[in-house]
């Protein structure tokens, strides 16, 4: 069977780009929402030890204190984690993906990633990209700015 010829196409990682990525992929994240019940659980045994004991207030403080960061994390999670992307050594540089018979792949001067078509449990579509879920819980988020329409083909021909 003659290999076929890999659909490429390439972009650079900018801020741009991560917003894009974020602001997409986030609604189907699992850290779509706060967590609620975790938060409640360190502010009422925060509050607990403080009020009830004597002897454990450092306790009681540290508790409420890591409810607050919790809760300021999620309200911040969107700039820390734009921050840590433009800290990574892949900001700023180009990243080729490359897509044929065996499956989806990006390589840029510091990482290279394949993911088999059978690797992929389904596919979402946003507004501005494609969302691939793998198999082991991960998601890659492409933008179709970035994607040709063959390769936009392909990947809901190949992702159920």
């Amino acid at each position: 069977m003659p290999q076929s010829t890999p659909l490429t196409t390439s972009f650079t990682i900018s801020k741009q780009y991560l917003e894009e990525c974020f602001d997409e992929s986030q609604p189907y994240s699992k850290h779509a929402k706060p967590r609620y019940a975790f938060i409640a659980i360190l502010f009422i045994a925060g509050l607990f030890l403080l009020i009830f004991t004597e002897q454990h207030t450092v306790a009681g403080s540290v508790l409420l204190g890591l409810g607050i960061l919790e809760v300021i994390s999620y309200i911040y999670r969107r700039a820390w984690w734009l921050t840590r992307q433009m800290w990574s050594r892949s900001a700023n540089s180009e990243v080729v993906i490359s897509m044929d018979e065996q499956g989806f792949s990006s390589k840029n001067p510091y990482t290279q990633t394949m993911l088999p078509w059978q690797d992929i449990k389904r596919h979402t579509e946003t507004e501005k990209g494609i969302i691939l879920f793998a198999q082991n819980g991960g998601q890659s988020y492409i933008s179709k700015s970035v994607l040709t329409d063959d390769m936009l083909a392909m990947i809901k021909d190949r992702c159920y």
